[in-house]
């Protein structure tokens, strides 16, 4: 008689219980597969200003010395948001004096979000805000892209309400791009009488984001014939919050996505909503700020190449991401350039 035989019972349980665990693993994976190293720690070079109000005052007390930055934060693009606040760091003169903001579904497991966080960056300084996906689910219409239509795309559009109220001017950065630069000069963009700042293009053909129902309807298309609309790319922005709060521009984005879902009037995710409400309408920022497209576009992903000029900030946008392409091994030339920033431990990596 075989042991089977004896202990029949004892058998079937442990054929359950592997059955429960395998069915259970793609969940798991999806969250905790990915082991990030431990970052090298930055410090303020000694020219930076204190962040600490102690007599005597060494910098004028109405300048703010801290750098706000927000960005979303998701299991999906963790690798990519990693990348991109090392390259923040790395490349500050004052990196203590950086504030970041994370904004995360409130169905994900933001617990192990933060503590992901923590172990690479254990000295960053860093909040952590639970986006109710269900306050825009409902408005999101589907795009050409199943990945632009995901709610924690539509948070920019709630920083104002979602951050603390102290906090009054922030850098957004999307998860899929790098800095080469010092943050502090893109936050020190002067906005002037606008809400936000962004790198403009106006060489681009403005009618595309928008369908032949909104061109065609008067009262739609007279939306933009009082400024010169140009289109502006979403994943890097210098946002006034005081002032956006103060003119509920969260609300004016929301009216054009229900329009949205009765007329389809754009195609895009998004992205045409701040169009409307903001293009033409935004202070200026050097292009360097925001080499996009480099993900190529949003159905091939074909490789690119930069636009002319410097560079201070490159950035994946479209369908492609560094990350994805180096793992296939079939790389895009400037993808190199993402790499030196991924924390990413090897699969077989002696401290994981």
């Amino acid at each position: 008689m075989t042991i089977i035989q004896l202990f029949p019972s004892l058998f079937l349980n442990l054929f359950l219980l592997l059955l429960l665990r395998s069915s259970a693993a793609p969940t798991a994976t999806a969250t905790i597969s990915q082991q990030f190293k431990e970052a090298p720690r930055y410090y303020n070079s000694p020219e930076c200003p204190s962040t600490v109000n102690t007599p005597p005052l060494t910098v004028d007390p109405t300048v703010d010395p801290t750098v706000q930055v927000a960005m979303t934060l998701d299991a999906a693009y963790l690798r990519g948001s990693m990348a991109a606040v090392l390259s923040v760091l790395q490349h500050s003169s004052c990196p203590e004096n950086i504030i970041f903001h994370f904004v995360t579904s409130s169905s994900s497991n933001a617990s192990l979000l933060r503590a992901t966080i923590s172990n690479s960056f254990p000295y960053l300084n860093f909040h952590v805000y639970p986006f109710n996906d269900s306050l825009v689910s409902g408005l999101i219409s589907t795009s050409i892209r199943a990945a632009l239509d995901c709610p924690l795309n539509y948070a920019r559009s709630y920083l104002a309400n979602i951050l603390p109220l102290h906090v009054s001017k922030v850098v957004y950065l999307d998860s899929d791009l790098v800095l080469v630069d010092d943050i502090a000069t893109l936050a020190a963009t002067p906005l002037g009488d606008s809400i936000l700042a962004a790198p403009e293009y106006c060489n681009a053909n403005f009618a595309f984001y928008f369908t032949p129902t909104f061109w065609s309807n008067p009262s739609l298309s007279a939306t933009f014939s009082d400024r010169k609309p140009c289109y502006f790319n979403t994943g890097v922005m210098v946002m006034d919050l005081d002032t956006w709060r103060a003119g509920e521009y969260t609300t004016k984005i929301e009216e054009w996505m229900e329009l949205q879902k009765r007329m389809r009037i754009y195609e895009l995710g998004s992205l045409p909503p701040f169009l409307l409400v903001f293009a033409g309408k935004i202070a200026p920022v050097n292009h360097r700020w925001n080499q996009h497209g480099l993900g190529g576009d949003n159905y091939r992903g074909l490789c690119r190449d930069l636009h002319p000029g410097p560079v201070s900030l490159l950035h994946w946008s479209g369908k492609s991401k560094p990350w994805v392409r180096l793992d296939a091994e079939r790389p895009c030339p400037l993808d190199a350039l993402w790499a030196p920033y991924d924390l990413l431990k090897p699969p077989f990596s002696f401290d994981s």
